[in-house]
């Protein structure tokens, strides 16, 4: 039987181009860019109710180019093992799913046209950050289709705030005062459930002999990843990308790590975090899914609901972990979708940051570093300090860092480098390279943050650092506990370090 409608909020939905709807197509194509999964997702749901409306097949297309900004094969794997879960999940419904992995850099190019050629509409995710809004604007006029955008990036739809938010106290005020509303409308968790569309019997030859649809056992099996033209030396990590894995995590996570989330999380040596940043990055899992089953594991209802008072406290009156961790979700993580969503051109540049931060930083421009490292002592974790060091190896080897330490990662490196624009470069650098989760409007809020942005100012001046919040390693290991983490990760301090300008 067929799907009763549920009704995708219009603010989530854009028209990118003026090409009509057609009747007249052979299928829908819903292209996965973002929010790349079967599930609690608004743009295969909108995708799906386009197909029903036409009555016609629908087409999900998923694509992996070679040429991206930081293509490597960690990345790659994290992507195609996505793409594995997803063929599994569509093999059980009436959609046809198309995944496809560009074998040389631009081989790929021309199918999307090919595919839109035939389809009633397109239908693809927005994200407001990375290549994809400049991809989008190279294929929108172009495409021979209507090109539909669907926001399914947080549970506020990003074209809702009519400002660029600042600190975290003002969003999280305003965002208490859309819960009530907002809340509730949440993607389907199946939207193919009990729908019959018309299966697409095959995609012509000429597309398909072409354009090779994926072959997961010569890829991921038989390794084949490590044959394309990648930065293998950023290999792939032991974390396994796709739904399946996101699923068993969140399960996971909330079965056993969620009641002590708010002692734990910033505690290297307990790894109390969800772990889920880079499923979240490639669209593996959704916001939408995390928070509704972190209230339903608290038997939170809407009664429960607090006045908005900008807190990160006593607004949902859940245990004092969940209230943590939907902090993080919908205000840290969703204030920085706001930035770049509305700061296109500028969120990833230093002229983005507060004018009283880049101020103190210019004040303190000229003043004599501790240390000085080259982006490759740094990337080699070649400096002085033990816990920094630990740090940046774990980043390299498992795709991943503790939350709290790449706060400190960061402000060292402010510290350690010739200037605050240097500094900005090697953060985006390593991050954006080496980190599954980077390359994200959250990824960039940590790394602006430890230039300034979102916080204020502070006292007393410190050199180098202005006003900026200031952190150390002494007093990171006097808070913490790095035991486990440093005997994993940590080193003994190389002989060569950076250049000594002691104060």
């Amino acid at each position: 039987m067929p799907r009763m409608n549920w009704a995708i909020p219009e603010l989530r939905v854009t028209q990118a181009n003026d090409h009509p709807l057609r009747s007249d197509g052979n299928y829908v194509v819903y292209w996965m860019t973002a929010s790349r999964r079967a599930h609690w997702n608004f743009a295969l749901q909108h995708a799906v109710d386009r197909a029903i409306h036409f009555d016609k097949p629908l087409l999900v297309f998923e694509p992996l180019r070679i040429r991206y900004p930081w293509a490597s094969e960690r990345l790659h794997r994290f992507v195609v093992e996505g793409m594995r879960d997803n063929a599994a999940d569509f093999a059980a419904t009436t959609a046809t799913y198309f995944p496809y992995v560009e074998p040389r850099a631009g081989e790929g190019t021309p199918l999307l046209h090919e595919l839109a050629k035939q389809a009633c509409t397109v239908i693809t995710d927005e994200f407001p950050c990375f290549f994809l809004p400049s991809l989008i604007r190279a294929v929108q006029d172009r495409i021979p289709a209507r090109l539909e955008l669907v926001d399914s990036n947080g549970v506020l739809p990003l074209r809702l705030a009519d400002r660029t938010f600042t600190v975290a106290h003002s969003y999280r005020r305003w965002m208490q005062k859309q819960m009530e509303s907002w809340l509730g409308q949440t993607p389907l968790a199946n939207p193919l459930d009990n729908v019959q569309l018309p299966r697409l019997s095959s995609l012509p030859k000429k597309i398909t002999h072409r354009w090779q649809p994926a072959n997961f056992d010569q890829l991921l099996t038989k390794n084949e990843i490590s044959l394309l033209p990648l930065r293998h030396l950023v290999p792939s990590v032991n974390l396994k990308g796709g739904a399946v894995t996101a699923q068993k995590m969140l399960r996971h996570f909330l079965a056993k790590n969620l009641i002590n989330y708010n002692e734990d999380r910033n505690q290297p040596d307990c790894d109390g975090s969800t772990g889920l940043s880079a499923h979240l990055h490639f669209g593996h899992i959704s916001a939408h899914q995390i928070v509704a089953e972190i209230l339903a594991h608290e038997h939170w209802n809407p009664s429960m609901l607090g006045k908005p008072n900008g807190k990160n406290h006593d607004f949902w009156n859940t245990s004092p972990s969940a209230e943590a961790l939907l902090d993080q979700l919908l205000t840290w993580r969703e204030m920085g979708f706001n930035m770049s969503f509305r700061n296109p051109d500028s969120y990833d540049k230093y002229e983005s940051l507060p004018d009283w931060a880049q101020a103190t930083l210019a004040a303190h421009a000229a003043d004599k570093r501790p240390f000085l490292y080259s982006l490759e002592q740094f990337e080699r974790a070649e400096t002085h300090d033990e816990i920094w060091n630990a740090a940046q190896r774990q980043l390299t080897t498992d795709g991943r860092m503790h939350n709290y330490l790449r706060m400190l990662w960061g402000k060292m490196i402010l510290h350690w480098s010739e200037s605050p624009q240097q500094a900005l470069a090697t953060m985006i650098e390593l991050n954006n390279k080496y980190a599954l989760d980077g390359r994200d409007p959250n990824s960039y809020s940590g790394i602006f943050w430890t230039l300034g942005r979102f916080d204020r100012a502070w006292g007393p001046r410190r050199p180098v650092f202005g006003s900026v919040r200031y952190m150390t390693s002494d007093s990171t290991r006097r808070k913490l506990k790095l035991k486990q983490y440093l005997s994993k990760w940590g080193n003994t301090p190389p002989r060569s370090s950076g250049q000594a300008n002691l104060f």
